[in-house]
């Protein structure tokens, strides 16, 4: 789980001990923070923006875990903890696949991933979805052609920090 006070964080911590509302420094509370954090971690904290990575099943409802109707409910009840996190954006990050382990150097070997059973199609509506092919095709042009997109990432990164 990944939470920001802001999109355009500088300051990055891994799950502070003294960690509250997305402020990991006292003398830094006005800098824009990502925390990173297990959902265990984030009960009782609550962000701007929070991002759940591997909204798949395996990962959420974890695989150790989904042996007894218990354990599924468990894991649900962890989800709703993560996705109440959010003040007002959350995002619920879903991967197309996953690589394996232990390939042959030039290997290509991976997994395709599925939804997490606890968001089903019924309740889809709810949640606007991009995928990442739509996302880099909309904002990149192909480099050489005459209406390419120029971007100047020194300049865009001093307008982030001043």
């Amino acid at each position: 789980m990944i939470a920001s006070a802001s999109p355009a964080a500088v300051r990055g911590s891994l799950n502070p001990p003294d960690a509250t509302s997305g402020r990991a420094d006292a003398g830094l509370k006005d800098e824009d923070y990502t925390i990173l954090s297990t959902i265990h971690s984030a009960k009782g904290q609550e962000w701007r923006i929070v991002r759940i990575l591997n909204v798949v099943d395996g990962c959420i409802p974890s695989d150790r875990a989904a042996s007894t109707p218990e354990e599924i409910e468990e894991e649900r009840r962890l989800l709703y903890v993560a996705m109440t996190r959010a003040k007002t954006e959350l995002d619920l990050i879903v991967p197309q696949r996953f690589f394996t382990h232990q390939q042959t150097k030039l290997g290509d070997r991976h997994v395709y991933a599925s939804r997490s059973r606890f968001v089903p199609d019924t309740i889809l509506g709810s949640f606007d979805t991009r995928n990442w092919r739509e996302q880099t095709d909309s904002s990149t042009k192909v480099a050489g052609k005459e209406d390419s997109l120029v971007v100047d990432v020194a300049a865009s990164l001093m307008r982030m920090w001043q």
